[in-house]
């Protein structure tokens, strides 16, 4: 049994296959932990997208790096699997981040008719995307990413590790901006 410290520890580092925004050895590497159908997942992403905005003039471009990995909760979000397998198709054709944002935006409209419409607005191969969701070509990925956030201890989703330390203060720009220049500053020491 894990205990407290290791439970609120990231147990998966950064890997080169997890998507990434930014540069992994950044003094700042925030990992999250989402579900497309979950709507504090979308808020989390949101706010984190605004506290990088927020930075973006006096930070440098390596300081902080912005990874995000699949948690579906299927039990409550029947579609999030499903959207996470779309997102992993439009990985494969280079358009992770773009599906990425069109799924929070939409994630009210994540039945398979939809994902068809959103790789068709993206502009992917749809025949290539079909296939990747009818053969189910990424679960084994988006479950390793399940079970990396088992092993740190995440149990429902939106979590968010920052340099590998759970963050569990008010989710608000503000507090999150403070944890994230804390984090660059230890990191240029």
């Amino acid at each position: 049994m894990a205990n407290a410290r290791e439970q609120h520890s990231l147990f998966v580092p950064p890997l080169m296959q997890d998507h990434i925004r930014g540069v992994p050895n950044a003094s700042a590497v925030l990992v999250m932990y989402g579900d497309y159908e979950c709507f504090q997942s979308a808020n989390v992403y949101r706010l984190i997208k605004a506290a990088q905005q927020q930075l973006s003039c006096s930070c440098q471009e390596n300081d902080v790096c912005f990874i995000f990995r699949h948690f579906p909760q299927i039990l409550i979000h029947p579609h999030a699997q499903r959207a996470a397998e779309a997102a992993e198709a439009a990985a494969v054709q280079g358009q992770f981040w773009q599906m990425h944002e069109v799924l929070f935006i939409h994630q009210q409209a994540l039945e398979d008719g939809y994902l068809v419409e959103y790789a068709n607005y993206l502009g992917l191969d749809g025949s290539r995307f079909l296939q990747d969701l009818s053969r189910k070509v990424h679960i084994a990925r988006i479950n390793a990413d399940s079970e990396g956030g088992h092993q740190s201890g995440v149990k429902a989703a939106p979590a968010l590790f920052v340099n590998g330390i759970r963050y569990s203060d008010r989710w608000n720009v503000e507090q999150l901006i403070t944890v994230i220049i804390n984090a660059i500053s230890r990191g240029k020491r």
